[in-house]
């Protein structure tokens, strides 16, 4: 799987208005994956949540990335917003078929719950015993009522994580119940929008620090994309906490 240690990145790389802001202005957008490797370790894939890209797509990824990058994936909105984790065997192994092609370069498997639906212990119980070991996987609970003591139980008995985030407005509790942590930050000014302050970078910072020794990785991924915000926060971040 990964190595152990703190990730601090972007949700997505292929952004044509972070040319400028986080791109050079004469980059090719060939070039875009180059300058971001450069720049990050880790990246969250958000497109799989949409399509599962052809084995090639992987391939690339495996083979372009540096030595030690990591790709964090978001599992295909099939399998939470149209089956809800019902009857998750065949298309969870059909996108961890293709996710194994990373080998070493994969990173943990975000599954994004949607907003009003409400708290389902039983079908997440069932889930994660249908989950394969040997993964990390996260879950970003979208509708409030998941915020729920029975469903932090339930993902520390499979050493999953609750993905604790903020999204229009919405915060989640720091909840941590794995032996890695995975956060989103979307965007202070509503979705995807608005750069973060100093302040509120410096208490993450202080919240990653206290963590980091007693987990063994922390991943964090910026998703605030306008004005190619998400790339400049995550640099912030990353150099608040000396890396």
């Amino acid at each position: 799987m990964d190595e152990e240690g703190v990730f601090i990145a972007t949700s997505g790389w292929q952004y044509g208005h972070w040319i400028g802001p986080f791109y050079p202005e004469d980059i090719r957008k060939t070039r875009l994956f180059d300058h971001y490797s450069s720049r990050f370790n880790t990246v969250e894939v958000n497109n799989t949540f949409y399509r599962l890209p052809e084995e090639e797509t992987f391939t690339h990824w495996k083979e372009k990335s540096p030595e030690g990058f990591i790709f964090a994936l978001k599992a295909s909105r099939f399998i939470t917003h149209v089956k809800r984790l019902k009857d998750p065997e065949g298309p969870v192994r059909n996108f961890i078929e293709r996710a194994d092609i990373l080998a070493e370069k994969l990173g943990p498997i975000l599954f994004q719950l949607p907003p009003r639906w409400n708290v389902n212990t039983l079908r997440l119980g069932a889930f994660l015993e249908a989950l394969p070991k040997g993964y990390r996987f996260a879950f970003e609970c979208r509708d409030p009522s998941w915020f729920d003591p029975g469903v932090y139980g339930l993902l520390r008995e499979r050493n999953s994580a609750f993905c604790i985030f903020d999204f229009d407005f919405l915060l989640s509790p720091r909840e941590v119940t794995a032996d890695f942590i995975y956060i989103r930050l979307h965007g202070p000014a509503g979705k995807y929008r608005g750069q973060y302050t100093d302040e509120a970078l410096k208490d993450w910072a202080r919240f990653i620090r206290g963590w980091k020794k007693k987990v063994k990785a922390v991943y964090c991924y910026f998703d605030n994309d306008e004005a190619g915000y998400a790339a400049t926060d995550a640099l912030r971040l990353k150099k608040m906490l000396g890396r």
